[in-house]
């Protein structure tokens, strides 16, 4: 298995009906009083909804998009033609501050490095566009926090309120090139 990266156009969005984002959740996590507290759960995940509603297709593709069409930069990695993995990254969330709006590697294709290279990718454009900090708001999964803490991440005392509003439930989380 050859695996390739490389930036996508807007035109490639479409892709990402490529990648299966079904997953066994096993492990979660949510916030008590600023604390990360990891729970026993039961929350598996589909592949890609039809339709407009959440966690489908078109809102995904919609929301990659806009980011696109905001100045973000999508980073896609392919095996053949095929959308593997995929990483979308949104300057100046505010000042000094980038946001990874989106990390998703295709089932079958995890835990084999490309989740980590696609975030390389991502703080290589965060150093050219002189943010120190990276914003994520990541699925209460074990595996998305996990990975995000693995890379450096900690949980933010000062989420972005639009954010939080927006996903409630998630993890925000800042990624500084001072803990490096």
């Amino acid at each position: 298995m050859i695996i390739t990266f490389r930036t996508l156009g807007a035109d490639e969005l479409h892709k990402l009906r490529d990648i299966d984002r079904a997953e066994v959740v096993r492990t979660g996590y949510r916030l008590e009083g600023g604390r990360l507290v990891q729970m026993d759960v039961n929350w598996d995940s589909t592949s890609w909804l039809e339709g407009n509603g959440p966690h489908s297709l078109g809102v995904m593709i919609g929301g990659a998009e806009r980011c696109l069409a905001l100045g973000g930069t999508a980073f896609g990695a392919f095996e053949d033609e095929r959308l593997v993995g995929i990483a979308i990254y949104r300057p100046e969330l505010r000042p000094g501050m980038g946001r990874l709006v989106f990390l998703h590697v295709s089932k079958g294709y995890r835990r084999r490095g490309i989740a980590s290279r696609l975030f390389q990718r991502v703080l290589q454009l965060a150093a050219r566009d002189g943010a120190g900090q990276l914003y994520v708001s990541a699925t209460p999964s074990g595996s998305a926090v996990g990975f995000y803490l693995r890379h450096g991440f900690v949980v933010t005392n000062e989420p972005d309120p639009q954010l939080l509003a927006e996903e409630p439930e998630d993890i925000h989380m800042v990624w500084s090139d001072r803990s490096r």
